[in-house]
C-alpha cells in the first residue's frame, strides 16, 4: 500500500487594525478575527491584527507573512465616512498624517520607502471583486486613494514586500464604520455584511487571475 503524506493547505492572510483615533473598536480587526481559521476556496485563512502605528504595522505584517507564507494577502482598514466596501487600486509612497498614530507618531511629507517607486498598484482583481459584491447586493466601489495615514502605509509596505515574491498577490480593502460607531448622518454596514464581503473578495481574488476591463464604479 502506498502511503502519501498529507498535503499542507495553502493559506490566505487577512489583516485588520487595532482601534485608533479614540474609537473603542475597529471593524477591520473584527473582520480579520472572524475570518481566522475559515477555509475559502480551499485555502485556510489566517487573520491578524496590526498596530495602528507607522513602521511597526509593516514590521508586524512582514513577520506574519514570513510565518504564514500566504499565496494571497488582503489588508483591511476602516474608512469612516465611506458608505461602501472599497478595494483600493493604488498605494503611494508618502506618509502625511492628519492625526497621530497610536504611538503618537505623526509623520508629514515623509517617504515610506526612501528611493522607492512613487506608487504601487494592487495586484488584486479590484473590479471583479466590486462586481462580485454588487451582484450580492453589497455596496462596493473601486477607490483610487487609500489616503496617507497608516492604511496607505501598510498597503505600500505590502506591495513593496511583494515585488519580488513571485506568485503572491496582495492589496487593500477599506470598510465603513459599524452601526455603533457611526454618528448621525454617517454611513455604516453591519459586521456580518462586511465579514461576508471580505470573504467573497478573497474567493473572487483566488479564482480571478485577470481583472475585468470595465469602467465605472470608481470613487474617491
Amino acid at each position: 500500500m502506498k502511503i502519501t503524506k498529507p498535503t499542507k493547505m495553502k493559506t490566505v492572510l487577512v489583516t485588520g487594525f487595532e482601534a485608533f483615533g479614540g474609537e473603542p473598536l475597529n471593524p477591520s480587526a473584527q473582520i480579520a478575527e472572524a475570518l481566522d481559521g475559515q477555509v475559502i476556496g480551499g485555502r485556510r485563512v489566517v487573520g491578524a491584527v496590526l498596530p495602528c502605528v507607522f513602521g511597526a504595522s509593516v514590521a508586524e505584517l512582514k513577520r506574519r507573512m514570513k510565518e504564514v507564507q500566504p499565496e494571497l494577502v488582503i489588508c483591511v482598514g476602516q474608512a469612516g465616512g465611506r458608505a461602501a466596501i472599497t478595494p483600493e487600486r493604488v498605494a503611494i509612497n508618502v506618509d502625511d498624517a492628519r492625526i497621530a498614530d497610536s504611538a503618537g507618531g505623526q509623520p508629514v511629507d515623509r517617504a515610506i520607502v526612501r528611493g522607492g517607486p512613487a506608487a504601487y498598484f494592487s495586484t488584486l482583481p479590484v473590479k471583479a471583486m466590486v462586481a462580485a459584491l454588487r451582484a450580492e447586493g453589497v455596496p462596493a466601489e473601486v477607490s483610487q486613494t487609500a489616503g496617507t495615514f497608516v492604511c496607505n502605509h501598510v498597503f505600500y509596505g505590502l506591495m513593496h514586500a511583494l515585488r519580488r515574491k513571485r506568485g503572491v498577490r496582495g492589496g487593500f480593502i477599506h470598510v465603513p464604520f459599524l452601526p455603533g460607531q457611526a454618528k448621525a448622518g454617517h454611513a455604516s454596514l453591519p459586521l456580518e455584511t462586511m465579514v461576508a464581503a471580505v470573504a467573497r473578495a478573497v474567493e473572487t481574488a483566488l479564482r480571478t487571475k485577470r481583472d475585468l476591463r470595465t469602467s465605472g464604479g470608481a470613487t474617491h
